[in-house]
């Protein structure tokens, strides 16, 4: 089980990454990319910063001074970078956003652009590559938010509540891919889980800051698998409106 919890894990690694850019309000764009010169040559990272911002993302440069709610925690934005895979033929680029971890939640197509002049290609190219954005339908959700404590450590102000076998849950969409899991039982829904689309419809991938793991269809049972201090953990979930 341990080895089939891993592979799920992995192969939903994609699926999970680009919901999950909904969690974040802020992203930083570096004043230099690695392929160029100088800072905001042809004008690529003020254009990156104003393409960020036309898809929502509140937008600051890493130089800029940040204001005190985005500046206290390095888990609370993306880090947007621009690779350049050009040859004397094509200019390529390609967006990358990642988190605080480094771990990349979203790379965008290749824009590309046959233009000789370097100012105008890499205009072309990094506007095609942002067309990849008109996709992932952003819109920040509040859901999840990160913060950091008095010992300097990255922890989620929403903490979901243990998963009790005799609660029944209901299961609401958010976006294309994603379900929120919340208390059919209280006057106010509670959050307990929220789980993302795999290929397979009983399988769904776990989408949080304090455990990761699967819910997936077992015996006409949805099962809640998660590793706890190394050790699996299996709980059973009452979903009232999942088949």
């Amino acid at each position: 089980m341990k080895k089939v919890l891993f592979l799920l894990l992995f192969f939903a690694t994609r699926i999970v990454f680009a919901q999950s850019l909904n969690d974040y309000k802020y992203a930083i764009v570096p004043s230099k990319f690695e392929f160029l010169k100088e800072k905001d040559q042809y004008r690529l990272n003020t254009l990156t910063k104003l393409l960020m911002e036309k898809y929502g993302f509140v937008t600051y440069f890493d130089s800029d001074v940040l204001p005190n709610e985005l500046a206290d925690s390095n888990c609370n934005k993306v880090y947007v970078d621009v690779k350049s895979n050009s040859n004397l033929f094509v200019t390529k680029m390609t967006v990358v956003l990642k988190d605080c971890k480094n771990l990349v939640l979203f790379t965008s197509t290749d824009g590309k652009s046959r233009e000789k002049e370097l100012l105008v290609a890499y205009n072309q190219a990094l506007r095609e590559a942002f067309n990849s954005f008109d996709k992932l339908n952003y819109k920040y959700s509040s859901n999840v938010n990160s913060s950091v404590n008095n010992n300097g450590n990255d922890k989620s102000n929403i903490k979901s509540p243990n998963v009790n076998s005799n609660q029944t849950l209901f299961a609401k969409p958010l976006g294309a891919n994603l379900f929120q899991l919340l208390t059919n039982d209280t006057d106010i829904p509670n959050l307990v889980l929220t789980i993302a689309k795999t290929n397979n419809p009983l399988i769904f991938i776990v989408e949080e800051a304090m455990r990761q793991g699967v819910v997936y269809k077992n015996n006409n049972e949805w099962i809640f698998d998660y590793y706890e201090n190394e050790k699996l953990i299996s709980e059973k979930l009452n979903i009232v409106n999942f088949n």
